[in-house]
């Protein structure tokens, strides 16, 4: 590779003025979600386990603590701890072919201890098949282990861009049967104020997040697609909450400033700008990002950030955006998401993770990609990873397929600045499709 990139001067940006980072406001607003989860446990009140995409609308009407297994497995996959419960979920029958985050969740559940970030054990299940079509067999286990209540909205595989009424009609009932589960459970009745109040805070910091997430498309970015990725918890754990909302709106905030004082998380030159697709190898971050930093390779567009953002104006319109998930949709609308903002944001190649835990999401990218070079133009490589499960990456392949991407990106771009070309993707210069020209709205 080529030598290696130094951190550009007076680039790290400063906070607000009169405000803590945005990013340590949001990693308390998530350690309040857990820590409320605790407190709510030692009052012997109840204590839920729920799926990412669950519309937990629902659960908030009824002032339900709610953690998350997917955070949880990722935080506890970052901090070097997943494979040993990865292990341990092997050990009691699972096989190694099922999701890192099932098996970190499934031996946590039996009672597999971690010194990672620890949740209560659940009362009840909250699952939703929208993010993941392993999920129900997932909770359902869990379930099994604990002899708890499991709450399941099915949500079928999108084979339509537009989300047909009858699908609609068949949530919408799922949503009111979940309620008097719901009620059942607490023995409380549904609280409208409470829900329509919860729908209001998720819009409300769905639309900061999501503002956040444009920022990518400067040149250059005020932030790189990595510090997104270090959102995930917040986004997922807390979209129900006003200290979300008002960390995220600060966080659009910051990378507003940074535009206008020429700073960036990304402290070094950015020569070139890449989609970054899938889940991160979480427990492999630093591998993963260091050959991209050392060639000044900047992640400037991902779908897995901007796909927990959805906004919706009534319960029909919130049932239909709960359809929308990266494993959930169509291959036209996974296409439409990525080359519309690899459009807006402006990137010259595409970095694939073949995660070995998310085969439903693995399994269209042969297509996807294919589809990014006829219709955008672009070199695409990808690499084998996992999102939890260590052994299921490798450094030195990873940094090859690296290498090889920025060789290619590198003469391409020199060709186009020799030529007087724009060296990013836009509109003009890529295929036209017949879709809506929008990033992500539900």
């Amino acid at each position: 590779m080529a030598g290696k990139m130094e951190k550009l001067p007076n680039k790290k940006p400063r906070p607000i003025e009169g405000h803590k980072p945005a990013a340590a406001i949001l990693r308390g607003v998530v350690d309040k979600v857990y820590a409320n989860a605790w407190e709510a446990k030692k009052r012997g009140e109840l204590v839920g386990w729920s799926s990412s995409k669950f519309p937990i609308e629902l659960a908030k009407a009824f002032d339900l603590n709610v953690v998350y297994p997917e955070n949880h497995a990722a935080s506890t996959a970052a901090k070097k701890d997943g494979l040993r419960l990865c292990q341990a979920a092997e050990d009691m029958g699972y096989d190694n072919d099922i999701c890192g985050y099932a098996r970190i969740s499934l031996a946590y559940a039996a009672g597999e201890p971690t010194d990672a970030r620890r949740m209560p054990q659940p009362d009840f299940l909250l699952c939703c098949n929208n993010i993941c079509n392993m999920m129900t067999k997932w909770y359902e286990n869990i379930a099994r282990i604990h002899n708890i209540p499991l709450i399941m909205i099915d949500i079928p595989f999108s084979n339509t861009v537009d989300v047909p009424e009858e699908k609609v009609d068949y949530l919408i009932g799922q949503f009111n049967h979940a309620i008097k589960q719901l009620e059942e459970l607490t023995g409380k009745k549904f609280d409208e104020k409470k829900f329509e109040d919860a729908c209001a805070r998720a819009n409300r910091t769905a639309a900061a997040w999501l503002k956040s997430c444009k920022y990518m498309g400067y040149k250059p970015s005020p932030l790189s697609g990595f510090d997104l990725f270090n959102h995930m918890a917040d986004i997922v754990a807390a979209r129900c909450d006003e200290e979300a909302a008002m960390g995220f709106e600060l966080l659009a905030e910051e990378f507003e400033q940074s535009i206008k004082e020429g700073t960036s998380t990304w402290e070094y030159p950015e020569e070139h700008r890449i989609l970054f697709e899938g889940i991160p190898c979480w427990p492999g971050l630093k591998p993963l990002f260091e050959p991209l930093k050392d060639n000044g390779v900047n992640v400037t567009a991902v779908v897995y950030a901007p796909a927990f953002g959805f906004r919706y104006n009534n319960v029909r319109e919130m049932a239909a955006a709960y359809c929308k998930a990266p494993c959930s949709v169509c291959i036209e609308t996974g296409v439409e998401w990525r080359e519309t903002m690899a459009k807006e944001n402006g990137i010259s190649g595409a970095l694939v993770n073949y995660n070995r835990s998310c085969k439903p999401w693995s399994g269209a990218m042969p297509e996807i990609e294919r589809r990014w070079k006829e219709d955008l133009g672009i070199p695409v490589v990808h690499f084998d990873g996992d999102q939890a499960d260590e052994r299921n990456f490798s450094t030195e392949q990873y940094n090859t397929r690296v290498q090889g991407l920025v060789e290619i990106m590198q003469e391409r771009k020199e060709e186009k600045l020799a030529n007087g070309e724009e060296v990013y993707t836009n509109f003009e210069n890529t295929k036209e499709t017949d879709w809506s020209k929008e990033t992500i709205k539900h």
